[in-house]
């Protein structure tokens, strides 16, 4: 998943084997509970796991590289997740209990929140366009 995770965990196999068994459906609602959670958040993993999937679809998103990722590829998803998966990346990032708060290494907590950056930098909607003006004499 875009270089994230814990090396030498196996905290990922779990959420990606869940996420690519139920596709969109786990998708959206592990997404929607996420970013609803109040207090800890009990599937953050499962959270970051399905945006990574999402990112990959996206332009400029790098493909899901860990051995538990899926291993055909995953359907197209439908580009509203995009907006929901950074919100929740967004929730995971501003958790300061969560996900990587107890790590030891503090270069593991660096690379963890260098990584859900990545994947909200991809997941962002991109800035609406506007039609040049047209001068008129």
């Amino acid at each position: 998943m875009c270089g994230a995770g814990r090396p030498g965990h196996d905290a990922w196999r779990e959420p990606y084997q869940r996420v690519e068994a139920a596709g969109e459906s786990l998708i959206r609602g592990v997404l929607i509970r996420t970013v609803e959670a109040t207090g800890r958040l009990t599937e953050a993993d499962e959270a970051v796991a399905a945006a990574a999937l999402i990112a990959a679809q996206c332009p400029g998103g790098a493909p899901v590289d860990t051995p538990y990722g899926p291993e055909t590829p995953m359907p197209v998803l439908p580009a509203d997740l995009r907006a929901l998966a950074d919100e929740a990346l967004a929730h995971i990032a501003d958790d300061e209990e969560g996900p990587g708060s107890n790590w030891v290494a503090q270069d593991e907590r660096k690379r963890w929140r260098a990584t859900l950056a990545l994947l909200r930098a991809v997941l962002a909607p991109p800035p609406p366009s506007l039609a040049p003006f047209d001068a008129q004499p």
